[in-house]
């Protein structure tokens, strides 16, 4: 049996280990290809689904496994055509599309790198990315061509029907040059436009070791009908909404243009989606539309990642899909590590856990001293590996049973007068009250208490002193007396990350600029 064979917790600890994985795959440790695992081998003919693509203005579009496979031997084709050699960038800033699917495996079969910019990157953004990488073409849609070609260096090529046209003169099938430990994608994690995160390089076999978390994570499984909303420029839309589902032959869906969760939750609905696994961002939004109850699901499987989902969020989800959302813990760097194992009905989802450590790995709670923390006790999450304890850089706690909670960032962490508190619990809290529809809390500078919480808070209710009151009784009434926002300012929005993470760290260098020109200058 193999491990998609399995779906049960007891079982993965059984049986989950690397060989199995291996079995999941044509290619071995020396000679495999993403492009060949995820498309190739699916292609038979038979005009069956691997991607639905539910486009922001109302569009369904349907692309088979046979039509990206030919298209990306011919993209694949045509790069040897233009002089492309193993090793080289290829990028790529396109929705979801075919010209993207072809984009992405034509470049990885030729032993190139496919490297996936996000559509709404600015000027600066995207010059900061070419110049790190160097691509040596980047292939974008019209709109976006004049701004790529002020980026020096690559050839910029518009991914429109010319090109689909021009590509069609070449043969519809490409043997891969690659080895498993050839280099296949360069990932950049979300950030500013200010700041140039540094890029993730993946080999074709992190492929296999992904199968863990696609397995344990999102629980994917041969019969599912698939569903990732997240842009496959990020981590969790490339790797676990598209790779992994594609290379076990599971048909998986996406979204292009502005997101909007009325129309994902009509996508859903229509294409009778059994498996989701989105952002947390993705869940809130459903909910604060109101309008869930328009629709019909056949939700089995939820997962989610990229941040804690509030407990309002959560119930939010038991009353509509009636299955729990399971926390997919991880980062670009490090992977996926904790899971909450969705379909295993032998595992008990904790409503807000990250869950248990995915088969094989061994993390642990410090305390400053390096020291287990005891349950329930904040501390700095580890990760076991290259026999050594790493730095997760986020804070979390262990319960009694062996799960695992997140509590912030390391720098999410508040230190008012003496006090500890963590942002994390007091946005929660918040977003229990119902006129609350997001919040992100930080640290401001002050100068009796060296930090006091402050509250952003997004609400359709109208602004007032009364109001303020009112959210601070709220939470101080549920967590302690000195727990709470002693500052709360209303906002349209909160500012995000391309990957739709809140990012506190701009709010907190805007408190900190506004501190810092409050200083008289003498």
């Amino acid at each position: 049996m193999k491990l998609t064979d399995y779906s049960r917790f007891e079982d993965a600890q059984a049986h989950a280990n690397s060989a199995a994985l291996w079995d999941l795959f044509d290619g071995d440790t020396d000679q495999l290809n993403i492009a060949n695992e995820c498309i190739t081998r699916h292609a038979d003919g038979s005009g069956r689904a691997a991607v639905r693509i539910a486009h922001a203005d109302g569009r369904d579009e349907i692309l088979s496994f046979d039509e990206i496979s030919a298209g990306a031997a011919r993209f694949a084709h045509w790069l040897d055509a233009q002089g492309i050699q193993k090793g080289d960038r290829i990028a790529f800033m396109l929705e979801p599309s075919l010209p993207f699917y072809v984009c992405l495996f034509g470049a990885m079969q030729t032993g190139a790198i496919s490297v996936p910019l996000f559509t709404l990157f600015g000027p600066d953004a995207l010059r900061l990315r070419v110049d790190d990488c160097k691509p040596t073409i980047l292939i974008t849609n019209t709109e976006k061509a004049p701004m790529a070609r002020q980026t020096e260096g690559p050839r910029v090529v518009v991914a429109d029907d010319g090109l689909l046209d021009e590509i069609l003169a070449y043969p519809s099938t490409y043997a891969p040059k690659s080895k498993a430990g050839d280099l296949a994608v360069f990932q950049y994690t979300s950030g500013t436009t200010r700041e140039l995160p540094e890029a993730v390089k993946h080999t074709h076999k992190a492929l296999v070791t992904l199968m863990f978390a696609a397995l344990y994570g999102t629980g994917i499984r041969p019969s599912d009908q698939f569903f990732c909303p997240s842009s496959p420029a990020w981590g969790h839309g490339l790797w676990h909404g598209t790779l992994a589902p594609l290379a076990l032959g599971v048909t998986t869906g996406t979204f292009a243009g502005r997101f909007d969760a009325t129309r994902l939750m009509k996508a859903l609905q229509d294409h009778k989606i059994t498996n989701m696994s989105a952002a947390a961002t993705h869940y809130r939004m459903m909910k604060n539309t109101g309008r869930a109850g328009d629709f019909s699901f056949s939700i089995q499987k939820l997962s989610y990642t990229g941040e804690p989902i509030d407990p309002a969020t959560l119930d939010f989800i038991e009353a509509t899909f009636h299955v729990p959302a399971c926390s997919m813990y991880g980062t670009t760097e490090i992977g996926v590590v904790l899971v909450n194992y969705p379909g295993a009905d032998d595992f008990r989802v904790k409503p807000g856990s990250l869950g248990k450590p995915v088969p094989g790995l061994k993390l642990q709670v410090q305390t400053p001293e390096g020291q287990p923390s005891p349950p329930d006790t904040i501390g700095e999450l580890m990760l076991w590996r290259r026999d050594r304890w790493e730095t997760t850089k986020d804070l979390a706690k262990i319960d009694a049973d062996g799960y695992f909670y997140h509590a912030g960032r390391a720098d999410d962490v508040i230190i008012s007068a003496g006090w500890t508190m963590s942002a994390v619990e007091i946005e929660n809290t918040l977003l229990k009250h119902p006129d609350v529809n997001e919040c992100a809390v930080i640290g401001a500078p002050d100068a009796t208490r060296g930090l006091v919480v402050k509250a952003f808070v997004v609400s359709p209710r109208a602004r007032s002193d009364a109001f303020v009151k009112e959210l601070q009784d709220f939470t101080r009434e549920r967590l302690a007396q000195h727990e709470f926002p002693r500052i709360v300012e209303f906002t349209d929005e909160l500012p995000k990350t391309p990957a739709g993470k809140v990012n506190r760290k701009v709010l907190r260098d805007r408190e900190a600029a506004a501190a810092a020109a409050a200083v008289p200058v003498n």
